[in-house]
This record gives C-alpha cells, sequence and structure tokens, in this order.
C-alpha cells in the first residue's frame, strides 16, 4: 500500500469548486496571499496543468473554484504532477458519480503510479508525500470533470524549486 499524504491531507473538487478537505496542507507553510500579488495568478482547477507550483488557502474553505499559482522557484508546498482521468476497475466507462470511497481508491493507486515519472524517484523512498483533488458529485454530474489531480506535497520546509526529475 503505497504511503499517502494523511486522510487529512487529501482534498476533493466539485465541479467549478473545490471541497477543502485538508487542515494539516492548508495551514502549512506560508499562507495564500503573500506580499508579492503579482507573482501569483489564479488558476481554475479545471485549467491546472503538470509543472504548476501552489501554496495552499491559509483559511479552510468549503468550496474553492481556482487556486493561486506562485513561480516554483518561490516558496510553496504544492506542485501539480498528473491529471488523470478516472477510470472503473475493469476499464468500463463511469457514467454515475462513484462515490467518495472510490474515488479515494483510485486516487491512491493513480496517483502512486504516476509519482516516479515525474520526480524520478518512486514513491515509496521518495521525502516528499502526495495529495490530491477529487470530482465532486455535482462536479461530475454538472461538468463532466472526470480527472483526479495529483500533487506533490511537503509537510516540511517549504520548497524553492521544481520537484520534477529532482530523484528526492
Amino acid at each position: 500500500m503505497p504511503k499517502s499524504a494523511p486522510a487529512a491531507a487529501r482534498r476533493a473538487r466539485p465541479s467549478a469548486a473545490l471541497i477543502a478537505a485538508t487542515v494539516a496542507v492548508l495551514v502549512s507553510g506560508c499562507g495564500l496571499f503573500g506580499d508579492s500579488k503579482s507573482e501569483k495568478a489564479a488558476v481554475s482547477v479545471f485549467d491546472i496543468k503538470p509543472g504548476q507550483c501552489f501554496n495552499p488557502p491559509s483559511t479552510v474553505k468549503s468550496e474553492l473554484s481556482r487556486l493561486h499559482a506562485v513561480p516554483c522557484d518561490q516558496p510553496h508546498t504544492q506542485e501539480s504532477y498528473a491529471s488523470v482521468p478516472f477510470a472503473s476497475k475493469d476499464g468500463s466507462e463511469v457514467s454515475a458519480y462513484p462515490g467518495d470511497a472510490a474515488l479515494k481508491s483510485f486516487a491512491d493507486g493513480a496517483c502512486a503510479q504516476e509519482y516516479s515519472g515525474y520526480v524520478g524517484k518512486d514513491y515509496l523512498d521518495s521525502s516528499y508525500f502526495f495529495t490530491y483533488l477529487l470530482p465532486s458529485a455535482r462536479g461530475w454530474e454538472q461538468q463532466k470533470d472526470r480527472n483526479v489531480l495529483c500533487f506533490v506535497t511537503t509537510t516540511g520546509q517549504q520548497l524553492t524549486a521544481s520537484v520534477k526529475n529532482s530523484k528526492r
């Protein structure tokens, strides 16, 4: 079983909003609202691409539709590394919302599998963790949101460079 960020560090993504389900990650490190607003860009959760770096919001919010990206050479605690379309265990297309348990199980496996290709080191040997955003039932139905977004995260010192191919 792969290690992942604590259950409290996982977050879910509804249609045009996010349900923040993490306290530890959300309040860690530098807050979202720092001194240099010009270096932060609001990014729709539907437009997040691998390689973008983020600091989580400084306060827990039940719904978010955007995250504020920061340059990866600036202090941050999260970096997106994969967007994986949900697939059932047998590979068939799923039209009905599969539920939180099925999505979490899928995300744990999919994000762990994508990890080494981005970081350059097997997840079990890495000094980092991962977390993810999941589609909500509303997003699944209204927005046809079927992707799990995977993020490398740290629970210690903030990152000041991309983790891509860092082999850490």
